[in-house]
Formats: C-alpha cells, sequence, structure tokens
C-alpha cells in the first residue's frame, strides 16, 4: 500500500504583509528549437529539476503533424490543475470533499482582430457532483479570485525579458 500524498501546506487564512511579491517556489523550464530550429514546431522543453523532458510539436490545424506536446495543452494543463488546487483548497476550508471535482481547460489559439496578432482564449468548465449548484459558483467565484492562473488571466501577469550575457 501507499502513503498519501500530503497536500500543500497552503491556506487563504496565512496572511502575507508585505509590499513586494514573495515567490514560495520558483521553477525554470528551457526549450530549444530542435530540427526545425522553432521551438513551438519542433523544440523540447526541459525543466530544471528533471521533472519535465518532453518533445513539442505543432498541432495540425497549425501546420504541424500533431506529434509532441504544444504550448497550448501545456498551458490548458496548467491551468486547469492551479484553478482545480485553488477550488479543492476553497472547499475543504468549508468542510466539502472535492474528490469529485474536475476541471477542463479548453485553450484556444487565434488571431487578435485588434492588431492581427495572436491571442489566446480559455474556457474552464468545472463539474461537481453532488454539490448544489449556488454553493458551488460561489465557491468557483472565490476560487477565481485565488487562482493565480486566473488572476493572471484577467490582470496580466509582470514580465521581464532579458538577453543573458
Amino acid at each position: 500500500m501507499t502513503d498519501p500524498i500530503p497536500l500543500p501546506d497552503l491556506s487563504t487564512e496565512k496572511d502575507y504583509d508585505g509590499d513586494e511579491f514573495s515567490p514560495i517556489y520558483t521553477t525554470t523550464v528551457t526549450v530549444d528549437g530542435g530540427v526545425a530550429s522553432h521551438g513551438r514546431a519542433s523544440g523540447r522543453a526541459r525543466s530544471s529539476d528533471g521533472a519535465l523532458d518532453l518533445d513539442l510539436g505543432m498541432p495540425v490545424e497549425l501546420g504541424g503533424d500533431g506529434q509532441g506536446t504544444n504550448p497550448e495543452q501545456l498551458f490548458a494543463a496548467g491551468f486547469a490543475a492551479c484553478y482545480h488546487g485553488a477550488l479543492s483548497l476553497l472547499a475543504r476550508q468549508e468542510a466539502f470533499d472535492p474528490a469529485a471535482i474536475s476541471v477542463s481547460a479548453t485553450v484556444a489559439f487565434g488571431r487578435n482582430p485588434e492588431d492581427g496578432g495572436y491571442l489566446l482564449h480559455v474556457d474552464l468548465v468545472v463539474r461537481w457532483p453532488g454539490v448544489v449548484r449556488e454553493t458551488a459558483i460561489s465557491l468557483m467565484e472565490q476560487a477565481d479570485a485565488l487562482c493565480p492562473y486566473a488572476r493572471m488571466a484577467l490582470r496580466g501577469t509582470p514580465t521581464t525579458i532579458t538577453l543573458a550575457p
């Protein structure tokens, strides 16, 4: 029998009092360009700890062969997992069992009609059988305010881009 997986030691009740961003966890993923010298089309993504190591590829809809994971899939997985975690945390705080919660994230890659550039559109669908709809919606709204991916999608994320020495 395996040991239960411990839950993260995060809580909405742990107040943070400060004027600056305070990182709790940091990770680095490096992407190279692969045979096409284009990270999105043929790259490889590797995390600094080695836990993530996968080939990237373009979906058929964007002219690729559909082999490999694409950035939209990675973003959808991250968004769904993060939102699920926030909702699960809030559910536990309200004495609900979050075991039945599932979150599906659909990420669409498309053109921005304002400037012709590219945009992402995200749809999250939460399934939570056995919980009163109004209760689920209330906790989902709270999770939307708590989840860093949802906050990023709504407010943007501070980003720096530098050229390495």
